[in-house]
């Protein structure tokens, strides 16, 4: 029902505010019987939401669609993508239904989407729902991702509809509450590009430079500052992806935000053994968004969001070429930035020596070699650093010892030419190293338990999410890797 004044939420939507074409006016399907099973108070404090003090039942109501809050503009946005290298001109939300904008105490836009809210214009045939286990799993991992630092989507809330989804089998209904500072993607502007439609191009850029770019709207090139923006933020979001071992699963343009956010997390899951060809998606036989192409990709999808800019960044077709190609070349270099510092920061190396690079890259080929656990080696790193007894600890995490036996002395040789102390270089380590991670067995126990009507693992697991560079004493068997049993682990995209 619309109208209903509930007074915790204050919209102000700026994206209905375009035109129609950007989007299609829709209403949220019913829910026969909404049941709120995770709020996330602490983001709705941040969000300026008061929402501990509504019922259960009215926050069902609202998080599931059944009640629209006065102020909300519900739409479904129009997007293109490139969906595993074939382009597909018309996307879409097909089963979300961005309720409106709201404007923080602090005053920062953020979206209120809900996610499994049934069919729109958009859903090519789906039924626009989502089932209780892909909501379950994005609100542990979107959380877990902005505890580890990572720029991010938020999970608000999550709801079960009462309602059977039919995918190989039935399933619980769902709905997830996803808060993002916008969810304007590579694919939006694919879209207008493929359509030729040069006027809404500019205005996209527009709004996405007012948006996410502030600093950037008196360029007198406003397309390639929008690009340039888009660059830099996507190298550091992806370098930080890699340093805690995270695997997005589904790098289509569609799921790469403007804003830097990670967005989108069907199929992800975290490495456990280091593996540079790692890959967990059921539908990327090609190994297309593996963990080490992870880069690359990145800079693909930067290459498809050029070429939809190509008709504003200059009236001569060839200039506009040679200004998009420039631009894009600085993709590599900035993202081997990040890495390479991101990685010092690993190995606890606050100098920089021009060895550094081959001193990193041997390392990963010898716990590659050995079957190391990627989180668990690089925080027993830290912790030989600081003690100063050995790497015994460390020898032990791997299957296969020779190739570490053979980097250690290197690493010991790097050390000494560090000025801070052994325990100024173990702090940093255990900043950028996690204790905790969403490991992939767990969040497969916590979402079997979800299912069978009982939240307490997932609740416990979200709580230690919260801190994952902390020791939990209690809590060590969270930080163990998967027993020998739990096999060759496959993730879905839950459509």
């Amino acid at each position: 029902m619309a109208g209903v004044a509930d007074q915790a939420f204050r919209f102000d939507n700026s994206y209905a505010r375009l035109p129609r074409r950007f989007y299609a006016e829709t209403q949220p399907s019913p829910a026969s019987g909404p049941r709120l099973v995770a709020l996330n108070t602490a983001l709705a404090r941040e969000m300026g939401l008061a929402l501990e003090t509504m019922p259960a039942e009215d926050l069902a109501a609202i998080f599931s669609g059944n009640r629209l809050p006065e102020g909300a503009l519900p739409i479904a946005t129009a997007y293109a993508g490139h969906q595993f290298g074939g382009f597909s001109p018309q996307l879409g939300d097909g089963r979300a239904v961005l309720l409106g904008e709201v404007v923080t105490p602090d005053g920062r836009r953020l979206d209120i989407q809900l996610k499994g809210a049934g069919r729109t214009v958009f859903s090519r045939g789906g039924d626009g729902r989502a089932a209780l286990g892909p909501v379950l799993r994005e609100f542990l991992v979107s959380e877990a991702m902005h505890a580890l630092g990572i720029p991010t989507t938020r999970a608000l809330a999550a709801t079960t509809t009462g309602d059977p989804v039919y995918r190989e089998t039935v399933l619980q209904g769902a709905v997830l509450a996803r808060v993002a500072s916008s969810h304007i993607r590579i694919g939006t502007f694919q879209y207008f590009a493929a359509r030729q439609d040069h006027e809404a191009l500019r205005l996209l850029v527009d709004h996405a430079l007012e948006r996410h770019y502030p600093e950037r709207v008196d360029a007198e090139n406003r397309a390639l500052a929008l690009f340039e923006g888009v660059i830099a933020r996507q190298a550091a979001l992806v370098a930080e992806w890699m340093r805690v071992g995270f695997v997005h699963g589904v790098m289509n343009t569609d799921n790469m935000s403007i804003s830097g956010e990670t967005i989108d997390y069907g199929p992800c899951a975290f490495i456990d053994a280091y593996d540079p060809a790692a890959r967990f998606s059921s539908i990327d036989t090609g190994s297309r968004y593996a963990f080490a192409n992870q880069g690359a990709v990145a800079e693909w999808n930067l290459a498809r969001l050029a070429e939809a800019l190509l008709p504003i960044l200059d009236a001569d077709e060839n200039r506009a070429v040679e200004i998009a190609t420039t631009a894009l070349r600085t993709f590599s270099p900035q993202f081997s930035q990040h890495m390479l510092a991101a990685m010092r920061a690993k190995l606890g190396l606050l100098a920089s020596e021009d060895e550094d690079a081959a001193l990193i890259r041997d390392f990963l080929r010898a716990m590659h070699q050995g079957s190391a656990d990627f989180t668990l080696t690089f925080r027993a790193l830290g912790r030989a650093v600081r003690e100063g007894h050995g790497f015994a600890e460390v020898e032990a995490l791997f299957a296969d010892a020779t190739g570490l036996r053979d980097w250690l002395p290197r690493y010991e040789a790097r050390l000494s030419r560090e000025e801070a102390t052994a325990a100024a270089r173990a702090e940093r380590m255990d900043r950028a190293n996690p204790l905790y991670i969403p490991r992939n067995h767990q969040v497969e126990t916590a979402l079997a338990a979800a299912a069978e009507g009982s939240f307490d693992v997932f609740n416990d697991l979200r709580d230690l999410l919260r801190h994952p560079y902390e020791e939990q004493p209690g809590r060590e068997a969270y930080a163990a890797p998967p027993p020998s049993d739990f096999g060759n682990y496959r993730t879905f995209c839950g459509t």
